[in-house]
């Protein structure tokens, strides 16, 4: 597998991607300008208060999070593959009078990129997926970490990667771990299913075994892994919204998201 060759193929959708996603309804960035905050209810209750304290934000999109992070009081660091990801990121925190930092490179790269440690690192929502191996991630987080600093995600669940949602109905067609690489070429985005531009995405399957062992040989401890059946987000297909907004399987089979906190001690 030519990992070059695929991690520019991604980077290069999700340089498209960024102008769609900056326009649509899904991201809503006007109101976010106006004040309202990106992140969702497992992350804070994850977190808590995080004023004063440093944070590393990994695969940060164009840095609504980050930023919403930034505005609860933290000193944060967003790195992201994608050029016009960071471009935006980093006009977004100019025009809101923050003082965040964004980095462009591939996340395995974050290293070497970046060169100081955090009392959190996070990510969220779509992002391991993108990853042949989880285990220099996981290496590069040890790392970034403080002494004391803790790891947080909060990803799709793996059963959900199973399916091919490029036919209808959805079709089960992927393995749970699977190590051979899916190529998907389809039109529009998670985020504008209506756009013209093409998707071309090389994508990697984890089960919840690869994440906590790579964590675990990476020196972390594993505080708790949770598994949810609702998702703030309404990207998979016959989801149904709850009265609080979030979004379930009709039958409920199997959860949507995972939820993982670590710590360096």
């Amino acid at each position: 597998m030519d990992y070059h060759k695929a991690f520019e193929t991604n980077r290069e959708t999700w340089n498209k991607k960024v102008a769609i996603h900056a326009a649509s309804d899904f991201y809503d960035l006007q109101a976010f300008k106006q004040g309202a905050n990106s992140l969702k209810s497992y992350e804070l209750a994850a977190l808590g208060d995080v004023a004063g304290k440093s944070l590393l934000h990994l695969q940060c999109h164009f840095g609504q999070d980050t930023l919403s992070w930034s505005r609860m009081g933290a000193s944060c660091t967003g790195v992201d593959i994608s050029e016009e990801a960071i471009k935006l990121a980093r006009q977004l925190n100019t025009e809101l009078e923050l003082d965040a930092e964004f980095v462009c490179c591939n996340v395995l790269d974050t290293s070497n990129n970046v060169s100081k440690t955090f009392d959190i690192v996070f990510t969220s929502y779509g992002v391991i997926g993108w990853l042949p191996d989880l285990k220099p991630w996981a290496k590069m987080i040890a790392e970034r970490l403080k002494t004391g600093g803790v790891f947080y995600m909060v990803e799709f669940h793996p059963i959900a990667w199973m399916f091919d949602y490029t036919v209808a109905p959805p079709a089960m067609r992927y393995g749970y771990r699977q190590e051979d690489a899916i190529y998907e070429e389809y039109q529009g985005t998670y985020a504008a299913t209506d756009s013209e531009m093409t998707s071309k995405e090389y994508g990697w399957n984890h089960g919840l075994s690869d994440v906590v062992t790579a964590l675990c040989e990476a020196g972390l401890t594993i505080e708790y892994l949770n598994e949810h059946e609702a998702s703030p987000y309404d990207v998979f297909p016959n989801l149904e919204k709850q009265s609080n907004g979030m979004y379930r399987l009709p039958e409920g089979l199997y959860p949507l998201l995972f939820e993982l906190k670590a710590s360096k001690k």
